[in-house]
């Protein structure tokens, strides 16, 4: 599949588009861009989105560009844009679902189906169980009971085009023909193909699948032919135009088939095409070789930049500081028990169309007791799929992963056993039965929303050890067994089968930005500053009336963050809360306890004892900060693969969870501070991660060789702990198959692990590293340094905590 390509990709630079961000505005700044040496700017999606949107995963026509963009006219202006500074573009592509919100009309597909029912000549665009529903599609979104609705005369009949449809609020919904002469509203409401509910009532309304457990996401088949052309054919009609480079697919775990529906992308797509997957793999776990894709979009890598720069011996600190605080010692117990909350709560209507399939495959089963074996069947997935497919031969890694899942929910409900026995055959499609078929392929799609809210949208709310772990795709607990020994075997493995896979260390999904761990990765090295913090920071606590875990939550997040406004921080610690689950939520919450928590944290930033915890904790830390910071940078833009830059983060920016994320980025303060960039080791340290930055990307840019998927990865070995560093260059024998440009270069990139403890213990001393013979150039620091096989690391890490080595001789 991966050929020669028209533009190659050295690296990319995120963009998120919506109304106040539009194509227009990035094609003003490509010129930036391209100085900073990315080769393709990546942008969010670009097809119509429902009114307002600010990310375009919410789809609402996929036969046009987006007017709030700017359309197909601005799309081809900023592709023209591109162009001219050598630039390309890649696309994020969503497969699984569209938006389902008012006004309905938005959505013609939905809306056909609204009108029609089953009848519709787009009814099979989507996951709907008809008979559930008994031949309608359930729509709870009514503020109240149908019949109060009715009686307050919120629900009014009118016309729309010269057609009647039913009015309430901003939703408007079509008359089905015949029905509209009736004098009476309730009645005209009761003989529709859809049916209204009040928005309490969606576990036994909604029939149809959703994005995780957002009722506005209606799930789309795409694995049907006809749906799949219709979605895709004006994006690879713009690819075919040269005027798209590549795809990124959102989410393709919830699709019925993702090797299927990879496989007939990429046969559409010129040969080559990079493809990159939003695919979350859990420790251990590794992509499908059999996936049509040039990788993930880089979580894995994040988890093991990450990893590779904790320092391990700080653990017993972190954890006594969290059980002091009142945390739970067990983070498996808080996983369990935030998934069955999830599952018991948010995913009702999923659970119990599971359980209808498995009632119709084994009619003979106790109904309540299939439910259960169902929901322990989802509680025990440890990843977000198995990858069972339809018509084919189950895969060792499936088959482990289904053993695993039936052996733990057999653990946790042993009186279970018959049912859940009942159950394998159904989950590897060994019956060739409609409800056993639909039944697997709906639990490989319910698998990942279950890890996703379990999990990320949970327990990471919950579990606050150490939250600079607390990230998309990682192990919060893994502090204790964390060394560069993953980095190192995750590179291997890409090197030789995911070269062109993405690596990222922020995104708009990540729940803090790169600089926000990367300050909490420094302070969690310092065991006497993370104490010191903590103590006091629960002293106030008890003080205010807060929860010790939560405190604990709370200066965490100010020492990562810094300097927040009220308004920032206030809303985060409301969606942090919520998503927590714990003491309040989104719906029905509480709140005052919201407010003394914000109240608390507010105090807190501004002055007395824990303010003055963290300010002493970040001076004492300083070079420790500016090392870590400098140094996952570093590493993701040099380690395999295709390095994204998420918008502001080439230089220092300190951002929380979306929407805070997706602020504006001063981008007339970056070109301005690009124009200056210079090699001064004390520059401050957005400038100095700028610097970095820029330096990587066009060494990429210049040397694609070095970095491309012909080349090699080598651990540099050194006689110190705290030294991190790896070579790059063309693999001997394969240099034939290499890009043109760029010679046979030889690249080393080195970073500083455990930075406050290598302070602590006197700095580098004597330790060495080793490294060919020769001249080797820092590109960071502009200094050359007289490798005799050996070079001291204070003379190479003596002014910045990183360099990016080339060998010149």
């Amino acid at each position: 599949m991966m050929g020669a390509m028209r533009r190659h990709v050295t690296g990319t630079y995120r963009l998120q588009l919506h109304a106040d961000f539009t194509f227009a505005d990035a094609a003003r700044r490509v010129g930036y861009f391209a100085d900073l040496g990315v080769s393709h700017l990546y942008l969010s999606p670009i097809l119509q989105a429902a009114p307002g949107s600010m990310h375009g995963y919410d789809v609402v026509d996929h036969s046009r560009i987006s007017n709030d963009l700017g359309g197909l006219t601005g799309f081809e202006e900023l592709a023209a844009a591109a162009h001219s500074r050598d630039l390309g573009l890649i696309v994020d592509v969503v497969p699984n679902h569209m938006a389902f919100v008012a006004p309905e009309n938005l959505n013609r597909q939905v809306w056909q189906v609204l009108k029609d029912g089953r009848d519709a000549e787009t009814a099979h665009w989507f996951d709907i169980d008809w008979k559930a529903g008994g031949g309608r599609i359930g729509i709870p979104v009514l503020g109240d009971t149908l019949d109060a609705v009715l009686e307050a005369g919120e629900i009014t009949l009118d016309t729309l085009d010269g057609e009647p449809v039913l009015r309430y609020f901003d939703h408007v919904w079509p008359v089905n023909l015949g029905t509209e002469n009736s004098t009476d509203i309730s009645e005209i409401v009761q003989r529709q193909h859809y049916r209204l509910t009040s928005w309490r009532d969606k576990d036994d309304a909604l029939n149809y699948r959703r994005f995780f457990e957002v009722d506005e996401l209606i799930a789309v088949r795409v694995e049907l032919p006809d749906v799949f052309d219709e979605t895709h054919r004006l994006l690879l009609e713009l690819h075919h135009r040269d005027l798209i480079d590549g795809f990124r697919i959102d989410h393709p775990d919830g699709l019925a088939d993702p090797t299927a529906y990879l496989e007939r992308l990429a046969d559409r797509c010129e040969r080559g095409t990079p493809i990159w997957v939003e695919k979350i793999l859990e420790p251990g776990e590794q992509l499908p070789r059999s996936w049509k894709a040039a990788g993930t979009t880089g979580y894995d890598a994040l988890r093991v930049i990450q990893l590779s720069l904790v320092d391990p011996t700080a653990t017993p600190t972190l954890v006594q500081a969290w059980e002091e605080c009142g945390g739970d010692a067990s983070y498996d117990r808080v996983v369990d028990q935030a998934k069955r909350q999830v599952v018991a709560k948010s995913l009702g209507p999923e659970v119990d169309r599971l359980t209808r399939r498995a009632r119709e495959a084994l009619p003979d089963l106790d109904p309540e007791r299939l439910r259960d074996a169902v929901v322990e069947l989802l509680v025990a997935g440890e990843v977000y799929r198995a990858y069972v497919r339809p018509d084919h031969r189950l895969s060792t890694i499936a088959r482990k992963r289904l053993t695993d899942a039936f052996s733990g929910a057999v653990h946790a409900r042993p009186d279970l056993r018959d049912e859940l026995e009942a159950l394998i055959p159904l989950t590897v499609l060994a019956e060739d039965d409609a409800a056993a078929t639909d039944f697997a392929i709906r639990l490989q799609q319910t698998w990942g929303p279950v890890m996703a809210k379990g999990i990320e949208d949970t327990t990471f709310y919950r579990w606050h050890e150490f939250i600079a772990l607390n990230e998309v795709g990682s192990d919060p607990s893994a502090v204790g067994a964390a060394s560069p020994l993953e980095l190192h075997e995750w590179a291997a493995e890409q090197t030789e089968h995911w070269p062109r896979t993405m690596t990222t260390l922020s995104t708009h999904d990540t729940k803090r930005s790169e600089d926000v761990r990367a300050r909490l990765l420094a302070i969690g090295g310092d065991p006497l500053s993370w104490q010191s913090i903590s103590s006091a920071t629960y002293a106030a606590a008890q003080g205010a009336g807060v929860d010790g875990p939560t405190a604990h939550l709370v200066w965490q997040t100010l020492v990562g963050v810094g300097d927040i406004s009220a308004e920032r921080l206030t809303s985060y610690l409301q969606k942090a809360l919520r998503e927590a689950k714990l003491h309040t939520a989104w719906v029905d919450g509480d709140q005052e306890y919201e407010q003394r928590v914000i109240d608390f944290a507010l105090a807190a930033a501004a002055r007395g004892p824990v303010r003055n915890a963290i300010d002493a904790a970040l001076a004492r830390n300083a070079r420790a900060v500016r090392a870590t910071v400098l140094g996952a940078k570093l590493l993701q833009l040099t380690a395999p693969g295709v390095p994204d830059t998420y918008q502001g983060c080439e230089a220092v920016n300190l951002s929380l969870v979306d929407p805070d994320n997706r602020r504006p980025v001063d981008f007339d303060h970056l070109s301005s501070a690009l124009a200056a960039d210079s090699t001064d080791p004390v520059a401050d340290l957005s400038a100095a991660k700028l610097h970095v930055t820029t330096t990587a990307l066009r060494l990429r840019r210049a040397q694609p060789n070095a970095f491309g998927p012909e080349s090699s990865y080598r651990s540099i070995p050194s006689s110190s702990e705290h030294l991190l560093g790896f070579e790059r260059s063309v693999q001997p024998g394969r240099i034939a198959g290499a890009l043109g440009r760029g010679n046979r270069a030889t690249i080393a990139a080195l970073a500083t692990r455990a930075p406050s403890r290598l302070s602590r213990d006197g700095g580098w001393a004597n330790a060495t590293l080793e490294l060919e013979q020769g001249q080797w150039h820092d590109h960071i620091s502009g200094t050359t340094h007289t490798s005799d096989g050996h070079l001291l690391v204070a003379d190479v890490l003596g002014a910045w905590p990183v360099a990016l080595l080339e060998r010149s001789s």
